[in-house]
């Protein structure tokens, strides 16, 4: 079995619909420019209200990921 080493990482994504559309939106575009996603946490959420009514979701996330083997 391969030791694993995993980089950790912060991201911020945002939704009009929802705190889990919000996570999916910052999962999805992490996952188009980096791989082996394993795991998040999140670690803020916030919002903005407009008019009296929450207009925008913002959720701040811990992403860890593992790093590709090194060649031999």
């Amino acid at each position: 079995m391969t030791d694993h080493v995993y980089k950790m990482i912060d991201l911020v994504g945002s939704s009009k619909e929802s705190i889990e559309d919000a996570i999916q939106n910052a999962i999805g575009r992490a996952g188009l420019t980096l791989h082996n996603l394993r795991w998040f946490e999140v670690v803020e959420t916030r919002g903005h209200i407009e008019n009296g009514k929450v207009d925008h979701y913002q959720v701040t996330l811990k992403v860890g990921f593992s790093l590709d083997d090194a060649a031999d």
